[in-house]
């Protein structure tokens, strides 16, 4: 057991060596390429369109987890269920459409600019929400919706303090996987001339500037990893005990 722990502890101090050898090679390379400079003469620019990239990532994001939340809640009603199928489908056929033919398609519905970013990427998020929260809420054990049936709650009972209760876990991994598609796609709203990221990605292609292109890319990966951080953090301390699998696990 010992021995276990010894070589566990080796391997991360060995990680840890490997992790601030990568970290000074980068260093060396950002300064010796002229990356550092760069991106302190473009600063303030990265930091309004970090702001900006932020602000409609989280705003369309919010949104859409909502939309999305009420509209599989919505395909699960009895009443519902002869139109169930073909909302579905919709969801399906929306999910196979390239992201850039839907910025092109709502680009001449409402034209250029935030309102047709926001409608994008709340159209790029909130179909793995629809389908997680479809997807727990039917899957919740028939026995326990019986139980409930038993102590004579309604279907609305049933729905708020039975069905929707265990199928938070599942709704919250939709939610995240939203989210990291939104920040994925961010980028490519600035093709219709929307503040993001994208800006340093585009223009590093179009004047074949690779520091440009680095500060873009490395800045989005970053938010995509500190947003899928901050949601994980969420999930895992929100979520109540009793339906949250990894803090059940744990103890």
């Amino acid at each position: 057991m010992n021995y276990v722990i010894a070589l566990i502890i080796r391997s991360k101090t060995f990680l840890l060596y490997i992790l601030m050898a990568l970290a000074f090679l980068f260093g060396v390379f950002s300064e010796s390429s002229g990356l550092i400079q760069e991106f302190k003469d473009t600063y303030e620019d990265w930091i309004y369109l970090l702001r900006q990239n932020v602000v409609i990532v989280f705003s369309s994001g919010i949104t859409a987890s909502l939309l999305g939340i009420v509209s599989g809640i919505l395909m699960t009603r009895p009443w519902f269920k002869r139109y169930a199928e073909m909302f579905s489908q919709g969801f399906n056929i929306l999910s196979a459409v390239p992201t850039l033919a839907i910025l092109a398609i709502i680009m001449t519905l409402t034209g250029i600019g935030f309102k047709s970013a926001f409608i994008g990427l709340v159209t790029v998020t909130i179909l793995p929400v629809v389908r997680n929260t479809f997807q727990g809420i039917s899957e919740v054990p028939e026995h326990m919706i019986e139980a409930a049936r038993g102590q004579g709650m309604t279907d609305r009972q049933i729905l708020w303090k039975v069905q929707f209760p265990n199928a938070l876990y599942v709704i919250s991994a939709g939610i995240r996987t939203g989210f990291a598609l939104n920040v994925g796609t961010s980028p490519l709203i600035t093709l219709i001339a929307a503040d993001s990221l994208g800006e340093y990605i585009f223009t590093g292609i179009q004047l074949n500037e690779f520091n440009s292109l680095l500060i873009g890319s490395l800045s989005v990966a970053s938010l995509a990893i500190i947003t899928d951080f901050v949601l994980s953090k969420l999930q895992y301390w929100w979520l109540p005990k009793g339906v949250n699998p990894q803090r059940f696990a744990q103890e």
